[in-house]
């Protein structure tokens, strides 16, 4: 009887485990909140919208296409588009069991299912992380990652002109997305110094020939700047927005090492949109669910073989680690292969282990280059909105650090609202941790029973039947 598999999501992590562990012979429910698998990185409009296939610098396109129509189209798949896992649940025997709910995010018809795996990878990927400026919450300023889904997903444009500003590589093929999309980026802003950044990829150069084809995907990107002329500027970052109603301006400085502003360097720049982000925030609310233990608090903790501390549940891409596309997918391979049931001491495992490794080393290395500065949060204002759900201002989440709320992060948040709106802390989570941290002790911000939002009608109907893992065997 072969073991079933639960993959939650459906991106180059996702795919890869669900291949691995089809490859080791188990069964693979593949689940996705989105319509279509390949996640952010392989996003495409809708087949209805007739869109021609990728352009050059879409990298790994043709690999993807193989690597999707093998999955989905085995026998041994189930592909569950639009379904979304609300909560894992921790069983006494086995890996948790896993919630689903099937159907349209905002349709009224949502089914709630069961599953009950033999083995559970998590794939979830990760979102952008945006530190707040003064400004930062007025219409116009966005994610890079949603103007790049927008522009990849629907062909639309969040402004035009738009200033493109934050930190790590990641801002470039936002740009080359706009560009592509008709827009016109005023600049891309990395707030890291030139020697922060080349000092993080200069060291250990030797360990770069593994990774010769990031140059070529670089250069693409700098040539298709360059031939806009979209200037690429380090160390300034965007520290505020101003505009009456809308963003109408953005204030540019340079930064120092440790993103301190430099004074007398503030320059403002009338944009009709601006994009920002400063990495990436794991989405840990499953893997904390299921009881997994962090690395650092900021990613899952994984062995050789994915395996998290949870027997029976493994974790791939960016939980584990930032470090792109290819890493995701070889942990996703190692995953699902171990998952399934693979013998460990498989050749083209220890390959992929090997592979994985390197893609660490990459990560660590990206992580030196784009760090994020400590003296940010001296952009702030006492007025400075830091959770846009709440409206909670810097200056109130301090006063309640420093008042009868001191020494406890839950009676902050819960004092001031912090992180208890409709995001649940998925945006402003991190910040507020990282801003209380000397004033106020304990809270984690991954840690969410309901990891998505579930109506009570939903709630109270039971779970459609879910085949058992015998049935599905069969």
């Amino acid at each position: 009887m072969s073991r079933h598999v639960v993959v939650v999501g459906a991106g180059p992590a996702g795919l890869g485990a669900a291949a691995g562990a089809l490859r080791a012979g188990a069964r693979v429910t593949l689940l996705d909140a989105a319509e279509e698998p390949g996640g952010q990185y392989h996003r495409m409009p809708p087949a209805a919208f007739g869109a021609a296939r990728p352009g050059r610098l879409h990298h790994g396109w043709s690999g993807f296409e193989r690597l999707r129509d093998r999955v989905l189209g085995h026998s041994r798949c189930d592909w569950w588009p639009e379904s979304a896992v609300w909560s894992v649940d921790r069983a006494e025997q086995g890996p948790p069991h896993v919630h689903v709910l099937r159907g349209e995010a905002d349709g009224a018809g949502r089914e709630r299912h069961v599953l009950r795996p033999d083995a559970l990878v998590l794939a979830p990927g990760a979102h952008d992380r945006v530190l707040p400026f003064p400004g930062w919450d007025l219409p116009g300023v966005h994610t890079a990652g949603a103007a790049q889904a927008l522009a990849k997903g629907e062909r639309l444009l969040i402004g035009d002109p738009v200033l493109i500003a934050g930190s790590g590589p990641f801002l470039l093929p936002v740009a080359a997305s706009l560009i592509e999309a008709g827009g016109t980026v005023l600049a891309v802003l990395e707030a890291n110094p030139a020697a922060t950044v080349a000092r993080g990829w200069a060291a250990r150069p030797w360990e770069l020939a593994p990774q010769a084809g990031k140059a070529g995907e670089l250069a693409g990107y700098a040539a298709l700047l360059a031939r806009h002329r979209v200037p690429y500027r380090t160390g300034r970052a965007v520290i505020e927005a101003r505009g009456d109603g809308r963003v109408e301006e953005a204030v540019t400085a340079r930064l120092r090492h440790d993103w301190s502003v430099v004074p007398g360097t503030e320059r403002t720049v009338a944009v009709d949109a601006l994009c920002v982000t400063h990495g990436f925030s794991p989405q840990l609310e499953l893997p904390v669910a299921a009881g997994c233990r962090l690395r650092g608090g900021a990613f899952t903790e994984v062995d050789g073989h994915q395996r998290t501390s949870v027997p029976g549940v493994y974790a791939a891409g960016e939980i584990t680690g930032i470090a792109g596309a290819p890493a995701a997918r070889t942990e996703g391979l190692l995953a699902g292969w171990a998952a399934g049931g693979g013998d460990p001491g498989d050749r083209a495992a220890a390959a992929l282990r090997r592979r994985r490794d390197r893609g660490r080393a990459f990560a660590d290395r990206l992580a030196a280059a784009h760090p994020v500065g400590a003296a940010w949060p001296g952009w702030l204002r006492p007025d400075t909105i830091v959770c846009r759900c709440e409206e909670t201002a810097y200056g109130t989440l301090l006063r309640a650090a420093d008042g009868e709320a001191a020494g406890s992060a839950r009676a902050v948040r819960l004092g001031t609202r912090a992180g208890l709106g409709p995001c649940q802390a998925r945006v402003c989570g991190p910040t507020v941790a990282e801003l209380l941290r000397d004033r106020a002790a304990g809270g984690d911000p991954h840690r969410r029973p309901v990891a998505q939002p579930i109506r009570l009608g939903e709630l109270a109907n039971p779970p459609v039947d879910t085949p058992d893992k015998k049935e599905s065997a069969r």
